[in-house]
């Protein structure tokens, strides 16, 4: 959702530098994770977080591609007609964005959920600094924990290969259950052409 809000925000709104702060969260694309891992670790330990789940979840809240991909949508999605029309009817711009502008940004926003949801998922980096105690470590370091057990005892490549295949049944059932908010043409017939 914050993606979502960021990237409405930037297709519907005039406001200083606009356009410099939406390349400024644009370039966090090209940084690689490597490069913030370090950084983040520190600052998180500053304020108490490394070792708990938030410490994983916090800097993925916020994804740059998700900003990049609702503007894109909502300047395809949400008729300027059907903003002022909303205006005109009294209702505010969190109730416009929350009632009106999020229905005709749906697919985007189930898009967006999937990419966030794949890349927590499967993320290995973070979680393998911040997390110390591998009764908290997500699938990925689970799987790795277990491999590395492989050479003592055979009888974890069974546990890994079992393990990696239910890691991604999460995943099958979320895209086959969210397939059906990918939809054409939702907004057609909202306003006259």
């Amino acid at each position: 959702m914050i993606s979502t809000a960021a990237g409405y925000a930037f297709a519907k709104y005039d406001f200083p530098a606009k356009e410099a702060v939406f390349w400024t969260i644009l370039g966090g694309v090209l940084v690689p994770a490597t490069v913030i891992a370090l950084p983040l670790y520190f600052l998180l330990n500053s304020v108490g977080l490394t070792g708990s789940y938030w410490s994983v979840l916090l800097p993925c809240m916020v994804s740059p591609f998700g900003v990049f991909l609702a503007r894109i949508h909502a300047n395809a999605s949400v008729p300027d007609e059907v903003i002022e029309a909303a205006r005109i009817d009294g209702a505010g711009d969190l109730r416009i964005f929350g009632s009106i502008a999020t229905r005709m940004m749906t697919p985007a926003i189930v898009t967006i959920f999937l990419f966030q949801f794949v890349t927590i998922w499967n993320n290995y980096l973070l979680p393998l600094v911040m997390l110390s105690d591998p009764k908290r470590f997500p699938i990925t370091l689970g799987l790795t924990l277990w491999n590395s057990q492989t050479q003592r005892d055979p009888s974890f490549t069974t546990l890994v290969v079992t393990g990696s295949a239910v890691s991604v049944v999460l995943l099958v059932v979320l895209m086959v259950s969210l397939q059906r908010f990918w939809k054409a043409d939702l907004t057609a017939g909202a306003t006259k052409g």
